[in-house]
């Protein structure tokens, strides 16, 4: 397979201690390229997110890896975020662009519907989610994606688009192939059989 540009967009699992998560994050970053590192937590308080933000922002940052926060466009603009991620059920793109401002990343979910990725990118976002691909344990998908969406998508327009559910190294080829520009992987790193590191790096080895 020749080189692609594909890249690894990494989520955090759903539960973590941010204090003992750091050294782990730490080695995934430092084992390969990672382009961004989003912060999902589910369930938790606003100060559990500030208190992760202000323990996991800077080793991201540090390592050259964008940090996003998931759902809360109010929190990523006061925590320093370099951006946000949010779904069809959380803030609607343009009331999130307002929130974090224009220099920052505002992407969007749209499951496996070209009509929402067409409209989130004429409204602005700077890539647009597609998903899930795989079955997943970190959540349940609303809708199954195919690799023609992402083969669609790569050739008539230049908003980067993200593959997400259930990725891992062994089943990362096809979406490689097929055009995403990024892949959003969380469990597929974090409980991957010799570590997070050989997860990044197997997958930086795909690309």
């Amino acid at each position: 397979m020749s080189e692609s540009n594909c890249r690894l967009y990494l989520i955090t699992p759903p539960r973590l201690d941010p204090q003992a998560f750091a050294p782990i994050l730490v080695a995934a970053l430092s084992a390969g390229d990672v382009a961004c590192l989003q912060l999902r937590l589910k369930d938790v308080s606003d100060d559990d997110i500030r208190r992760a933000c202000d323990i996991l922002r800077p080793l991201a940052q540090s390592h050259d890896v964008a940090f996003l926060l998931n759902d809360r466009p109010d929190l990523a603009a006061e925590c320093g975020c370099d951006g946000v991620h949010v779904g069809q059920d959380d803030w609607p793109y343009k009331k999130a662009r307002l929130e974090v401002g224009d220099r920052a990343i505002v992407g969007v979910t749209c499951h496996d519907s070209r009509h929402l990725a067409m409209e989130a990118a004429d409204s602005g976002a700077d890539y647009v989610a597609f998903g899930a691909f795989y079955d997943t344990p970190t959540k349940a998908p609303k809708t199954r994606a195919g690799t023609d969406l992402l083969s669609w998508w790569s050739e008539l327009m230049t908003v980067p688009c993200v593959a997400i559910g259930g990725i891992t190294p062994d089943n990362a080829r096809p979406l490689v192939e097929a055009g995403a520009d990024f892949l959003a992987v969380s469990s597929g790193v974090w409980e991957h059989p010799d570590g997070p590191a050989a997860a990044v790096r197997a997958f930086n080895d795909l690309f």
